[in-house]
């Protein structure tokens, strides 16, 4: 699939990306590999095959949850200008 150049200007200028003349040939050649490259992938049968979250089978480490630092919020909230129900006032900022 070869991209026209038109479509690679406005790839780039939605990516926000500045292309001087010179690379937009380049950039229309690997962008193009890149979609025939996807095009090749959605001809592999993939029936039978499990989806996988992490292309390795590692386990995520988990720790306990445990409370590791004591409850300061009383503490801190003797000290804030307003408190209501456990809950810090503040100006409203948005109309």
């Amino acid at each position: 699939m070869s991209l026209p150049k038109e479509e690679v200007e406005k790839i780039a200028h939605l990516a926000r990306i500045s292309l001087s003349v010179q690379d937009i040939p380049l950039y229309t050649r690997h962008l193009s590999d890149i979609l025939d490259f996807v095009e090749q992938m959605k001809s592999v049968d993939t029936t039978g095959i499990t989806p996988m979250a992490h292309p390795l089978d590692a386990l995520a480490r988990l720790r306990a949850d445990v409370v590791s630092e004591t409850n300061l919020c009383s503490h801190f909230q003797t000290i804030a200008p307003q408190v209501e129900a456990g809950l810090y006032l503040v100006p409203k900022v948005i109309e």
